[in-house]
This record gives C-alpha cells, structure tokens and sequence, in this order.
C-alpha cells in the first residue's frame, strides 16, 4: 500500500531533474535569475502533480515509461508548459536543451541518456534505509557501470534498475569506440 508519505518521498529525485534541465537554460545565458527559478519552480510544481498517482517506491520500474521526460522531435509538453510559464517559444526551449534527450525519474535514481545511442548516465541514487523509512534514503554519487564490470548488479539482486533492465534487454550493442596509436 502506499501512503502519502510514500509518495512524498519524490522530491529529491524530482528536484535532480529539475536541477538537471534547469542548468542547460543557465549555460546558454538566455534566461535571466528570476525566470530560471521560476521554471525550476513550475517544473517542480508541475512533474509532482504528474506523478502523484504514479510514484511506487517498492516497484520502482512501475510507472517508468509515465514518468520518462522525452525530447527527440517533440518538446515534451511539460518542460514546454514550464517554458511557456517563462514566456519562452518552443523555438528556444530546443535551442537551449538537448535535441534527443531521454530522462528517468523513478523512485531511488534520477538518470539520463542524450542522443539514442548515447550512455546512460545517473544523475541521483539513493537506496531506501533497512527500515523502509523515507527519511533514511542516503543519497550517493554514481556513475553508471558497464555491463560485465565488477559493480554491475547481478540479476539475483534484488533492486535492479529500469534502466539495467534496459541495458540487459537490449537488442543490439552500444556503440564503443575505440581509438589506437600505432607509431
């Protein structure tokens, strides 16, 4: 069953993705001070509202697809009603954040991907507490492991992202580039 309090416990990873896009606005300088806190803010607002009825702490894949912000030839209509809250046009907000842009919220890791064959990157993680208590999740700076290596969770574990169920499931291998010197 989830309670309220469950559900309350989207706002760090709410507020990594707002954190996330919010900065893209920064580094191209076309916004000033006030109008980025108020997208973060509506964007804040607005991603909460969404998924109120869609936040599953204890099955963190449910609700994915529902809570994933896209942009690949259409700006998502969320980060457009943000944008449109700061009178920016749809022509700027692609101007200012990434033309192909896959992003994650779920409960416990906020991660990413630009471009369709680009790597998955994690944003925010966190592991709920041996009491299953809200307030003992512990955020932790990660980076996304390759597959195979070492820190790669085992299919017996069991938390497995929605993400490294993708990179699992996947039909056909990342592109890895490699580069040799020869002399």
């Amino acid at each position: 069953m989830h309670t309220l309090r469950a559900r309350g416990t989207m706002k760090p990873e709410i507020s990594a993705a707002v954190g996330f896009l919010s900065r893209f606005l920064r580094i191209k300088g076309h916004v000033n001070d006030r109008q980025l806190q108020t997208f973060s803010q509506t964007l804040q607002d607005i991603l909460a509202e969404q998924y109120k009825h869609h936040w599953f702490p204890d099955r963190p894949c449910k609700g994915s697809g529902y809570r994933c912000i896209r942009i690949n030839h259409k700006m998502d209509p969320l980060i457009w009603q943000a944008g449109q809250r700061i009178g920016l046009t749809i022509q700027q907000l692609y101007l200012l954040l990434p033309s192909e842009l896959t992003l994650w919220v779920d409960p416990f890791e906020v991660s990413y991907r630009i471009g369709e064959d680009g790597s998955i990157c994690v944003l925010y993680e966190s592991q709920p507490g041996a009491t299953g208590n809200p307030a003992s999740v512990v955020p932790t700076a990660t980076s996304n492991p390759a597959p195979g290596s070492a820190s790669m969770p085992s299919l017996m574990d069991s938390h497995i992202s929605c993400k490294e169920e993708l990179l699992l499931g996947r039909t056909s291998p990342s592109k890895t580039y490699m580069m040799t010197v020869s002399s």
